[in-house]
């Protein structure tokens, strides 16, 4: 057994150990329990490279020796007397080496080895953990250090800022000595490094070694020769050769601009309070916005204080100066600040719109990252609050009554142009084009408009109408046809039966399971049942689809059904079926056992019919089952023949377009064609469009048009979104089941249920009561509509105050310490985390959701990922495989809307709703994502929930009315709206218990 301690020399640390006394006769001079390099080896595998060496460790000792650090290693013969020079055989590490070391060593006390865990390598391990979460905020700048003799290099040094600013000072009172206790062998006295210095040293080459092995891509040839010596400098930031190269006396130079640059970044970072700028609209139809400026105590960030009162109140000229330094800075990113700056301080200033526009898209963003606060109107998104106008259809049949509605019929189109869900005039879009610029007011609301959208869309409203068919709406709804162009499609509207048509194929769970038709002798499962109705559906509108389920899922049955229901609706007609040569008595079999009155002609063999007489043997059958190869012989006398419809099994067969069997295949008249397959997609996306392009001709356009639109950006991910466009586009032509899925395959582990009750912060109680005061006096005298705006929007900030006060103050303040719900995860988490389990967190707001991932970076001292709406479909895919695949990462924050479904976690045995829905199939269907085919471990799900307040509340009035839970609660919260002012004053109360 050893104890293991680790201490800092000449800027690196040193690794050494003592083992239990065994009698083993020392050297003069050296440590009697000093542990060997191979014991130290054997302890620590991160310990690759044979680094050891011989150093002095100074410790405190009697006339006996050493006095040991643990009693496992020997009893303490006396009080120690003084500290003395013992030789020890140690270890050299490299920044890599110790970093894996204290990483295993971070929150133990022994390794899984048996070695003990000193306190003075437990000190470092909180180092570590400290640069760590320092990395994960960004807070270091890039720098370059002097090293001696006219040497520069370059390193990334830590920043520390707000609270923080003292933790050099408070973390060295609190290093244990032997954490600097070592020397070179030849030293004549005791280290007399302060131990800020050495702490300093290591947390700056610590957090070095992060950012280069975690953000940067290390370059590992060496280059001479740079264009400038700030080339040279950036590339000494990102590769293992540090040192700054350029000519005598330029990197001095090089240096001192560096420190120039840092000074206004290290100022601000330890002011007391932190400069916000808050931008105000026009009152009634003026132009004159205002920016306020307001100053935030970092020790108070609720509190918001006008810069002329704190300036007017400010005792010392040192607040001042900050003050000042704080707007100087600012003017540089938005030089309408600098006009109104005055001795005298200032209240903000004013703009026009134009510049309000160049504030809110442009200046406040940059400002933010500088670290300043911006407050924005509640209209204005993070996405910049820019709202396509949507361009919409509004069809009729032009002959409607007068025969069946089918894909061919003549349609009429009259467009219309929205702003939301307004529709506009072009009298309306050209007084916004007058405007000349891009933030305009309309209907009371502020948005942004691009001028080439207006022009559009105007260019649009004066075409008036147009003519096409039902086809062409199809396209235009799904995604594919000729939509107007610089505009959003915002969908076709119809008020016959047209609407039918367009609203099942957008949504295929709004189609009635029909009965199977009464010839049929097999049982459907329910899932199978949906099938037959979807191809039914396609089928009766002359609509080609894919049936592309697991194999073994009963694709064969569900097409005998339909045809076995074609046959009983008086189709006389046959329909050809195509396949693989090894499944043609398959499909006859199976048609004899569950449609045995279908007639089934096998077209196969030296005597199958030719030429004429093909088409008089198939019209005595209702279908005839033949070969690819033989379809491409025969395929100039099934030509002639009069199908039903054309039925391709395996359809993986033609995923080359190009091929004379695909040709073959797609020069067959027939009503209607369906494929199946379990794999439609097996190489490429162009295996799509070839199984579409039989399918429905010309849908997804043709094969040049297909690769620029979709082929080349999903294959280049140069364009996230093309692979979504071509999945909806598809999607309601090609029905996918798995075997995995959970209405098959029920044999999951137990899911355990937790509900967490958490306590409130005084902060998050003022700020809930507070929302309640506003919220009564706004019931007074509203009603309607107004009324459930009212309580649904009160809703979400009593939620937003019970995540955490930064999340409804929407302010970026600090985080830690002031949410219970908060530290209690967090808490949780750091049990998960020590048990090697994993852990996913869902939350409704995407702003949260970044707030969890920062904080729980830096308190748990590992990568965090999170998944949100906006998350590129290749990102989110290695997020997802990372967190199966990879051990390091155990935490996985996910936005309820984006990964709700869809997503197979079943690496996490935990789940925690954050914040809640407050409808239980929406979080049941998140919590799935754990809960799933391929869960081998029980999922403990935790609901966390702010005791005392409208979180315990809602959640029992849902579990004392389970049955409202599914039928109205279940539509969201719009159910609370209905309650009367006294009902909901109760819900939404505020209890004592609320805060611990």
């Amino acid at each position: 057994m050893l104890v293991l301690h680790m201490a800092e020399m000449d800027g690196s640390l040193v690794l050494w150990g003592e083992r239990p006394a065994d009698g083993r006769p020392a050297k003069e001079g050296m440590h009697p329990w000093s542990a060997t390099p191979a014991e130290l080896k054997a302890a620590l595998p991160p310990l690759r490279r044979n680094t050891a060496f011989t150093v002095t460790a100074w410790l405190p000792s009697t006339r006996g020796g050493p006095a040991p650090s643990s009693g496992i290693i020997a009893e303490a013969s006396a009080t120690p007397a003084r500290i003395s020079p013992w030789n020890v055989r140690a270890h050299g590490l490299s920044y890599q080496d110790a970093a894996a070391i204290l990483h295993m060593a971070y929150g133990r006390r022994a390794l899984e080895g048996g070695a003990i865990i000193g306190e003075d390598m437990a000190w470092w391990a909180d180092v570590l953990r400290q640069a760590v979460s320092m990395v994960a905020r960004q807070q270091y700048l890039p720098d370059a250090i002097p090293v001696g003799d006219g040497t520069y290099v370059g390193a990334w040094s830590p920043v520390f800022a707000g609270e923080e600013a003292g933790w050099i000072s408070a973390a060295a009172a609190r290093m244990p000595a032997a954490a600097r206790a070592l020397t070179h062998t030849n030293a004549k006295s005791a280290p007399s490094k302060p131990a800020a210095a050495s702490l300093w040293s290591v947390i700056s080459n610590m957090l070095d070694h992060t950012v280069r092995t975690s953000v940067y891509n290390m370059e590992r040839r060496r280059r001479t020769r740079f264009n400038s010596i700030h080339d040279a400098w950036l590339y000494s930031l990102r590769s293992k050769h540090r040192t700054i190269s350029g000519a005598p006396g330029m990197p001095a130079q090089l240096a001192g601009q560096v420190r120039e640059w840092h000074r206004p970044i290290t100022i601000m970072a330890v002011s007391p309070f932190r400069l916000c700028f808050r931008i105000e609209e026009p009152e009634g139809d003026g132009d004159v916005w205002n920016i306020r400026y307001l100053v935030q105590p970092n020790d108070d960030p609720s509190m918001l204080i006008p810069v002329d009162m704190a300036w007017r109140g400010a005792e010392h000229a040192n607040l001042r100066g900050h003050i000042l330094f704080a707007l100087g800075h600012a003017a540089e990113i938005c030089p309408d600040i600098s006009a109104g700056l005055s001795l005298d301080g200032t209240a903000g200033h004013t703009t026009d719109t134009a510049g309000a526009h160049r504030f809110l898209v442009h200046e406040a963003e940059a400002l933010r990252q500088t670290g300043y606060g911006v407050i924005v109107p509640s209209w204005w998104t993070g996405g910049g609050n820019r709202r396509r106008l949507t361009a919409r259809a509004r069809v009729r049949a032009v002959s409607p009554g007068s025969g069946m509605l089918s894909m061919d019929s003549v349609m009429q189109f009259d467009w219309e142009v929205a702003l939301g869900d307004q529709a506009m005039s072009i009298e309306e879009l050209e007084g916004m084009a007058a405007l000349k610029t891009s933030l305009v007011r309309t209907r009371g609301m502020w948005t942004v408009v691009g001028a080439e959208e207006i022009r559009a869309a105007i260019n649009l409203l004066q075409k008036g109408r147009a003519a096409g068919s039902l086809r062409d709406a199809v396209r235009m709804e799904l995604g594919v046809g000729d939509a107007p162009e610089d505009l959003e499609w915002g969908g076709i509207s119809s008020a016959d039966g047209i609407s039918e048509v367009l609203g099942r194929l957008r949504d295929h769970t709004s189609m009635e399971d029909m009965e199977p038709p009464a010839g049929f002798t097999g049982n459907l499962r329910p899932y199978q049942r949906r099938g037959y109705s979807w191809l039914s559906f396609l089928r009766r509108w002359g609509l080609g689809g894919c049936l592309a389920d697991d194999m073994g899922l009963g694709k064969t049955i569900q097409m005998l059904a339909l045809l076995q229901l074609d046959r009983e609706a008086g189709e006389t007609r046959p329909a050809l079926l195509v396949c693989p040569t090894s499944v043609i008595n398959n499909w006859k079999r199976e048609a004899a056992r569950f449609a045995p009155e279908l007639r089934v002609l096998v077209h196969h063999g030296a005597g199958r019919a030719r030429g004429e007489k093909l088409g008089r043997a198939a019209a005595g059958h209702d279908m005839v089952v033949t070969s690819y190869g033989l379809l491409l012989r025969d395929v100039a006398a099934m030509r002639d023949v009069q199908w039903s419809g054309v039925i391709l099994d395996e359809a993986q067969n033609i995923k080359n377009s190009q091929t004379k069997q695909a040709h073959a295949v797609r020069s067959i008249p027939s009503d209607y064609r369906f494929a199946l397959t379990g794999t439609p997609v097996e190489n490429s996306v162009a295996d799509l469009w070839s199984i579409m392009e039989f399918l429905n001709p010309g849908f997804l356009g043709g094969p040049k048009s297909f690769r620029q639109r979709f082929l080349i950006p999903i294959q280049s991910g140069l364009d996230q979104g093309a692979a979504g466009r071509l999945r909806r586009a598809t999607g309601p032509f090609i029905l996918r089941r798995l075997k995995t899925d959970r209405s098959i395959i029920s044999d999951l582990p137990d899911k355990i249920e937790i509900k967490e009750y958490c306590s409130m912060t005084k902060e998050q109680a003022t700020l809930y009561a507070s929302v309640l005061r506003e919220t009564e006096r706004a019931l007074e005298e509203a009603e309607g509509i107004q009324r459930r705006g009212i309580i649904l929007g009160t809703l979400s900030k009593l939620k937003q105050v019970c995540n955490h006060p930064a999340h409804f103050l929407g302010d970026s303040s600090a985080i830690p310490g002031r949410s219970g719900k908060l530290e209690r995860l967090r808490e949780m988490l750091e049990e998960v985390v020590e048990s090697g389990d994993k852990a996913l967190i869902f939350t409704q707001f995407v702003e949260m959701g970044h707030m969890l991932k920062r904080y729980m970076q830096e308190a748990l001292g590992r990568e965090v990922l999170f998944l949100h709406g906006g998350t590129p479909r290749r990102q989110r895919d290695s997020m997802v495989e990372r967190f199966g695949d990879d051990g390091s990462v155990q935490v996985f924050v996910v936005s309820l809307k984006a990964g709700g479904t869809g997503l197979n976690l079943t690496a996490a045995s935990h789940v925690f709703h954050f914040d809640r829905w407050w409808n239980p199939a929406v979080e049941d269907q998140a919590t799935d994502r754990a809960f799933r085919i391929g869960q081998t471990s029980n999922v403990q799900v935790r609901k966390m929930i702010c005791a005392g307040t409208f979180e315990e509340k809602i959640d029992q009035m849902i579990e004392q009315k389970k049955e409202m839970a599914k039928s109205v609660v279940g539509t969201g919260e719009a159910w609370l709206t209905e309650l009367s002012n006294d009902e909901l004053r109760e819900v939404l109360a505020l209890s004592r218990e609320a805060v611990a």
